[in-house]
């Protein structure tokens, strides 16, 4: 099934992250849920550019985040997740100790954290993040995240998870992950 891709831009060094993703239809979750999308209304020449032929042209699809289905990964950790053509967008909704132990992967993942707290380590180093603070992780770099708080993450992955897309667990879902941080090759 062809996705598109969430939508996010590099304006001033500042990573803007919009949590209106565009798409081309309806997508199916990992357990099998349809995402649900919004209807737009009409617009006749606008967002039109002549260079593009029409068939070329993909319409974007408008989804209201909280209509969402909500998977559950873990007793603590619950997500909902979009898929792009290029891009992966999730919002997990993780109760205080929730961990995803250590692991990697070759998305580069930028996480916002919009509610309560998380500690994240990597290479050495411990990172508090607190509602409005936004971590950028670079693709294969190990990090792992242990939410001290009640808190609401969101993540944009470039490019899309495609690991998740073919069935593949969270690392969230794992023994390790209860195992208070034992390393683990599995992916958030």
């Amino acid at each position: 099934m062809k996705m598109k891709p969430l939508v996010a831009c590099l304006c001033s060094s500042a990573w803007l992250l919009l949590t209106v993703p565009c798409g081309a239809g309806a997508q199916t979750t990992e357990n099998g849920q349809m995402a649900r999308s919004l209807s737009p209304s009409e617009a006749p020449g606008s967002g039109v550019q002549p260079s593009i032929s029409a068939h070329s042209a993909v319409l974007p699809v408008l989804y209201q985040l909280d209509q969402q289905p909500i998977e559950q990964i873990s007793p603590l950790i619950q997500r909902q997740v979009l898929h792009g053509v290029q891009s992966t967008f999730v919002k997990w909704i993780v109760k205080k100790g929730g961990v995803f132990p250590l692991h990697h992967h070759a998305n580069e993942q930028i996480t916002w954290i919009t509610q309560g707290r998380c500690e994240v380590n990597s290479q050495g180093k411990r990172f508090v993040l607190t509602a409005g603070t936004v971590l950028v992780i670079p693709p294969n770099v190990p990090h792992e995240f242990r939410c001290t708080e009640d808190t609401i993450d969101i993540d944009f992955f470039a490019p899309q998870r495609q690991d998740w897309i073919d069935g593949a667990a969270s690392v969230a879902a794992t023994p390790d992950a209860a195992a208070d941080g034992a390393p683990s090759s599995s992916k958030k």
